[in-house]
């Protein structure tokens, strides 16, 4: 069995809540693991999250490759947080937030 190459991997954007209720965006190919990086004493977590626990994972979607997650994570931390909870809520999608914030 081959193993799969970080070019083969699926890609996902995430937000996660902090308990003073601000917003986290990032990317993964494994956000239940990065999820756990952030939550815990592990120096891998963003730095950002650290002491903000307890930790909530909010949203997440798939994008496929890695340069599409960059680009899409640099749109969405772009966002007001107004449009981050509408994105999180199901009121609008990452198309339309894409659309909205290229041009």
């Amino acid at each position: 069995m081959r193993q799969k190459k970080i070019e083969d991997a699926q890609w996902s954007i995430y937000i996660v809540k902090t308990r003073f209720d601000t917003l986290y965006t990032g990317i993964s190919t494994d956000v239940e693991r990065r999820f756990k990086e952030h939550s815990g004493d592990n120096k891998r977590g963003a730095r950002y999250l650290k002491g903000k626990g307890p930790l909530v994972l909010v949203w997440q979607q798939i994008i496929g490759s890695q340069s599409d997650a960059l680009v899409l994570e640099y749109k969405v931390k772009k966002l007001t947080k107004r449009k981050k909870l509408n994105l999180i809520e199901g009121l609008i999608d990452l198309d339309s937030l894409c659309k909205e914030t290229s041009g």
